[in-house]
């Protein structure tokens, strides 16, 4: 740290973006930003769409590939890297390579710094060679930032030093980075870690634990069916701003009941988007099938293209992220991939959602999936080689591969050829499962066999993307990101054989061979999926009969209800008597009946008719409005305004709503003003409102945006800084932050906790009770991490300076810094929305003052 402090201008070349982000947030990126500042780098703002300034940038920081202009940035061969390059940069005093620090899961040792140990040099340079291929780095001595150590024994200096000196670095037999390399995954290390590696004391038929599959949230399948609870659960949770001025088109071919399109335009409308029903007008097209003109046309234009599980998946984890990041996100081959038609596939060894995911996988592709094996099955995939099935399946030729072989084939469009030894690696104690779903899809393929052409109908921002697209497919390629990387295949064990020998004509269906092959169980059970059974109409019959039963026993039990002298209430009884009389009278005299209605149609017909109700024209603006002091001086006319205003298709929307436009005579920093800020809308002054009113129509807004020059010096704000800050964070500034607030502050809590909650914070009242504390933890369990900020907003009563050692101490225990602030430090964070701190903003400061 002593150079870095020695070198201001450390990074004083390079121009920096952050991208924000659930594992970057506003916190982190507010400390990372005042680090590099100090060592001469320049954080660049976005644009005023909230786009990073990509032509701009030398580095773009980002903890995820999930990022719409990540493939741009790509194109641009701008290097994106993690926070942590930001770190080692600093703690080395020189600028760091950015291969080691990408964020991309693809380069699978993007986080390992490797020193090799007692390893003869031909492998050594092969495993150090590969590792810095796939994103690590080689050290050539054992340092405090070494991650690995490969060695044979515990016997070699290195070895001995780590075990003193860096406990947490891991002493890894060659074993694993072969593995690894042959998979082109990376697996977990702990089989084959020093000094009681599990590969060398137990055997391949002994039990492995099946693994959690981390990246098929959300992706099991292509058409999910019970999302929807969920769904709604993380909308209470948090603000969904993943489609903020998004516009989407839903396909006329996709599953969707009324009901369920009205609740998904709903979410998309709650979240600043806008559902639009052409496919030049929209940016994501959600659909079931690669087929058909609006399919075509949104892909080639390139447009989002992604399926309802894709969707969900945005509105669970509220971030983007790119349909061809997992297979089953994209629309589905209607007729399936070419030559799996005839394809009978099983598996084994798989639980769980992987299960899940390679049935529908499989079927996605357009082969058969069978439970049980037979001998008519074609291809066992399974995550290792053992169990009854993988028995059977060489008795009967069948071919035995891991889930890369249909993983790879669905994503290239293609049968991939069994010669390939990655398909037959299985290491001996580990179980595939840990690493399914980790296969990107291949958009150039996609592209030449689903959408290919198209160019001359294209405009200028689809051209523009569509060069993009290519551009960064062919630096990707460059840089090495492997799309079927293979090493050290000379010195591996040859791949069994595939060919199959000549089978006799079996006249006999065989079922599973001896010694109970099918065991009713783990391997052959699957996950129930909720039926979508036939039998609707009953359903809806029975449910509405539901919603009835209510009021059904209400009126029985008002039938039963009698009175003891005739001036009771009308009701009970007596009315439901009446009711019964008059029932009885009409079916026991039609002839009345028939000539009652006569008389009613004849007198329906002398009546006027109604005047036709006129319909309001579409709302396309949504404004907030804000200190407008037509209406504060005089209320008595806001509500024919609002009538007036509405006729318009302008719709005045309260502070919690969803809006597209913020109006206000001035820069102020008012509870609404600062809570709509937050999703970034477009500024306008309200004399755009009074031009409205006074001449009846409506004139473009763009004609009439907010210029106050006066007030933006006042708050030390730029507005179209603090707009374009806004629609890149997305309502995330103060994501994860804890705010307190105490009971008796000035002004009231429901104006800050609207503010705090607007921009994604943490907030609750403290009273110093039980029920607000944090829970004590120690630096060891926070990994060593440095402790986090927590506030206390207050004022300077009596009464809530009582609270504040209580908080102090709270917070400590918890290990977390407690900083008891003003209510001027939120309001500024919102207004400016740049999460900082200053001591000026410390109560204390202001309770010395007379």
């Amino acid at each position: 740290m002593a150079d870095a402090r020695e070198k201001p201008d450390l990074l004083g070349s390079c121009l920096l973006a952050f991208v924000p982000s659930k594992t970057l947030s506003s916190v982190m990126i507010s400390e990372l930003s005042q680090i590099v500042k100090e060592h001469g780098a320049e954080v660049l703002e976005p644009d005023r769409k909230g786009k990073i300034r990509i032509p701009q940038a030398t580095h773009i920081i980002a903890n995820t590939i999930d990022f719409e202009q990540y493939i741009e940035a790509q194109a641009m061969m701008i290097p994106v890297v993690t926070s942590a390059w930001i770190k080692t940069t600093v703690a080395r005093g020189k600028v760091a390579q950015v291969r080691p620090y990408s964020p991309d899961p693809r380069m699978i040792f993007s986080n390992v710094i490797l020193t090799c140990a007692d390893i003869p040099d031909i492998d050594k340079e092969t495993i150090t060679g590969a590792t810095m291929a796939l994103g690590g780095m080689e050290a050539k001595d054992l340092t405090r930032l070494t991650t690995h150590i490969c060695a044979l024994s515990m016997d070699h200096p290195k070895c001995i030093e780590a075990q003193k000196k860096s406990p947490k670095c891991k002493l890894v037999l060659p074993h694993w980075f072969g593995d690894c390399f042959r998979l082109g995954k990376r697996i977990d290390e702990g089989p084959y870690l020093l000094p009681d590696p599990e590969i060398l004391r137990k055997g391949a038929d002994e039990e492995v634990r099946v693994p959690l599959s981390q990246d098929l949230q959300g992706a099991t399948s292509a058409e999910p069916n019970t999302i929807l609870p969920s769904m709604q659960a993380e909308r209470r949770k948090e603000k969904l701003v993943v489609f903020a001025q998004k516009k989407i088109m839903f396909s006329s071919n996709l599953p969707l009941n009324k009901n369920l399109e009205k609740i998904l335009t709903g979410l998309v409308n709650d979240g600043g988007g806008q559902i639009v029903k052409e496919v030049d007008d929209c940016d994501i097209f959600v659909c079931r099938y690669r087929d058909g003109p609006d399919y075509v046309k949104a892909a080639q234009n390139q447009k989002d293209v992604g399926n309802l599980a894709w969707f969900y998946h945005l509105i669970v984890h509220n971030e983007w992220t790119s349909p061809f990041r997992r297979l089953l996100h994209y629309p589905i081959p209607k007729d399936g991939i070419p030559g799996f038609k005839d394809m009978k596939i099983t598996l084994s060894n798989y639980g769980g959602d992987a299960r899940t995911y390679l049935e529908n996988l499989i079927t996605a592709s357009g082969a058969t999936y069978t439970k049980t094996m037979k001998a008519e099955n074609t291809h066992l995939i399974t995550a290792r080689m053992h169990g009854e099935k993988c028995e059977a399946a060489k008795d009967w030729n069948i071919e035995i591969v891991n889930h890369l072989w249909i993983e790879e084939s669905y994503a290239k469009c293609k049968v991939q050829t069994l010669t390939n030894g990655k398909y037959h690696h299985f290491p001996q104690r580990t179980n595939l499962g840990e690493v399914i779903g980790q296969t990107f899809l291949d958009e150039r393929t996609l592209q030449n066999m689903f959408y290919p052409g198209g160019e001359g109908n294209l405009d200028s921002a689809a051209r523009k993307k569509r060069k993009i697209v290519k551009d960064a497919q062919e630096n990707v390629y460059k840089v090495g990101v492997p799309a079927d990387f293979s090493v050290m295949q000379d010195s591996s064990p040859a791949p069994p054989k595939t060919a199959k020998k000549t089978r006799a004509v079996q006249t006999r269906n065989y079922a599973t061979p001896a010694k109970a092959h099918i065991i009713s169980g783990k391997e052959n059970d699957t996950p129930s999926i909720l039926s979508t059974g036939s039998r609707s109409a009953k359903a809806q019959a029975l449910s509405k009969l539901q919603d009835m039963a209510p009021d059904i026993a209400l009126y029985e039990k008002e039938k039963k209800r009698s009175a003891k002298d005739t001036h009771a209430p009308w009701g009970g009884k007596r009315a439901a008597d009446h009711l019964d009389r008059e029932r009885s009278a009409r079916t026991s005299s039609p002839g009345e009946a028939s000539d009652g209605e006569d008389e009613a149609q004849g007198s329906s017909s002398k009546r006027p008719s109604k005047r036709p109700k006129l319909s309001l024209p579409q709302v396309d603006m949504r404004i907030c409005l804000t200190s407008y002091d037509r209406w504060s001086k005089d209320k008595s006319n806001e509500e024919a305004d609002r009538k007036k205003l509405r006729n318009l298709g302008i719709h005045i929307v309260q502070e919690s709503a969803v809006c597209d436009y913020l109006a206000a005579p001035r820069v102020v920093r008012t509870m609404k003003f600062l809570r709509a800020l937050a999703r970034g809308p477009e500024v306008i002054s309200s004399s755009f409102i009074d031009e409205c009113l006074d001449t009846g129509k409506r004139p473009d807004p763009k004609d009439y945006p907010l210029i106050d020059e006066e007030n933006e010096k006042k708050y030390g704000v730029e507005l179209d800084v603090i707009i374009s800050r806004a629609r890149a964070i997305r309502s995330r500034l103060l994501f994860g932050v804890p705010i307190y607030c105490t009971a008796d502050i000035r002004n009231g809590v429901a104006s800050y906790q609207a503010i705090a909650e607007a921009n994604g914070a943490i907030f609750k009242i403290y009273r110093a009770r039980s029920g607000t504390t944090i829970k004590p933890t120690t630096p060891e369990e926070d990994g060593g991490a440095p402790p986090e900020p927590v506030y206390l907003l207050s004022s300077t009563s009596p009464a809530e300076k009582q609270l504040w050692a209580r908080f102090e101490q709270m917070a400590k225990k918890g290990n977390m810094e407690p900083r008891i602030v003003v209510s001027d430090w939120l309001l500024d964070v919102a207004m400016k929305q740049e999460l900082t701190f200053s001591s000026k903003y410390l109560v204390s400061n202001y309770a010395q003052k007379p």
